[in-house]
């Protein structure tokens, strides 16, 4: 599929405001905006408060505040959303909605805004985590998922999650089409960094420092760890709420910042591994796929949904126990040819996982319920 190709128009929302992080908003970005989007879309995001973000072309703005997750003031807020996005869009234009982040408040407000239309419900992992703790959100997510016409997850481990939390899902409904790294990233060979001799094995963790993303657990065990230097590319606000445990572990971080993906994708370069210590479980872990497509070997809690998407061709370990994570480590950083057999392994590995395939399959699923 090309960028532009012909298909059903699609409504989507995320009710996050632009410019906030997260794999979902990336995934999000990369299928539905930019000059020639891969799926022609109609995208919503919320406006931001205070300074707004570069907005990617085709990215529309709903100017409606007062998000919150549950009780009167969500239904509340649903109908306010609802009522932008009726205003915004021509039913008529539009062939097939895919709802995304199935347990907030844009996938019932979608839903509501263009009753009647072709629905795709796309299973993102923060769905299935707030659903598990949060009644009313897994409300959301059995009220949505029963609507749509059909559900794509992007791991075998995402269905079975899904249906461990909604044991009523309609099996029939459930499609697996797999996330995919932007096709460029695989173009080219990657280029590396030479590390200095005697330097420090340069670890990388890049995303949200929420705590299901186990990033506490990977400073417990560094701290027993000799030898190693943690960047950090995250959320400023966030960096700063954990500066404190940063500081508490004694392990030498550098902070990044957050940087914008051009950026993250050219920082896979300066480093020998990228760690992964997330606790729950993963979509799919696409930050980890975007560093094998550029030559970095991940090393990795293997969760629901990472395991299903890296397997062999990165490194399992347990971020929960210091004395594995430094063997590993170790092996790592002293095994003759190891790395660069990861580094081989891991780029076959993303280049199963590309963007235009994710696109085409989406398309062709809309295709079929329309």
């Amino acid at each position: 599929m090309t960028p532009g190709t012909s298909g059903p128009l699609v409504a989507t929302a995320l009710d996050l405001p632009a410019g906030s992080p997260g794999g979902s908003v990336e995934l999000f970005l990369d299928l539905y905006t930019g000059p020639q989007p891969l799926i022609p879309a109609r995208p919503f995001m919320l406006a931001p408060t205070g300074r707004r973000p570069r907005k990617p072309a085709g990215l529309e703005l709903l100017p409606v505040v007062g998000k919150c997750l549950d009780g009167p003031a969500f239904h509340r807020y649903v109908a306010v959303l609802q009522r932008a996005i009726t205003d915004a869009i021509a039913p008529a234009t539009i062939g097939v909605l895919h709802v995304q982040h199935l347990t907030f408040g844009a996938a019932p407000a979608l839903l509501r805004a263009l009753p009647g239309h072709p629905s795709i419900a796309l299973v993102h992992g923060t769905d299935l985590i707030f659903a598990a703790a949060n009644r009313h959100q897994h409300q959301v997510l059995t009220d949505t998922t029963r609507h749509a016409d059909a559900i794509v997850v992007p791991t075998t481990a995402m269905a079975d999650r899904l249906l461990q939390i909604a044991p009523n899902t309609d099996r029939t409904k459930i499609h697996h089409i797999p996330w995919g790294v932007p096709d460029q990233l695989l173009a080219r060979p990657p280029r590396r960094s030479p590390r200095t001799p005697g330097g420090p094995f340069r670890l990388l963790y890049a995303g949200r420092l929420t705590p299901e993303k186990g990033v506490e657990n990977l400073l417990r065990a560094l701290a027993a760890v000799t030898g190693v230097e943690l960047s950090i590319a995250a959320p400023h606000d966030q960096f700063h709420t954990l500066a404190p445990a940063l500081r508490a572990s004694g392990v030498k971080i550098r902070y990044l910042g957050w940087l914008r993906r051009p950026q993250l994708w050219r920082s896979f370069a300066d480093h020998d591994l990228l760690v992964m210590p997330s606790t729950t479980l993963e979509a799919m872990g696409l930050v980890a796929l975007e560093a094998q497509a550029r030559g970095l070997p991940v090393l990795y809690q293997p969760v629901p949904g990472l395991a299903d998407t890296l397997a062999a061709s990165g490194t399992a370990t347990d971020f929960t126990r210091p004395a594995a994570l430094a063997r590993d480590i170790d092996r790592l950083r002293t095994t003759p040819g190891l790395l660069p057999a990861l580094r081989q392994a891991g780029r076959s590995n993303a280049a199963r996982y590309r963007l235009s395939a994710t696109a085409k399959a989406l398309t062709e699923l809309g295709h079929r319920i329309s």
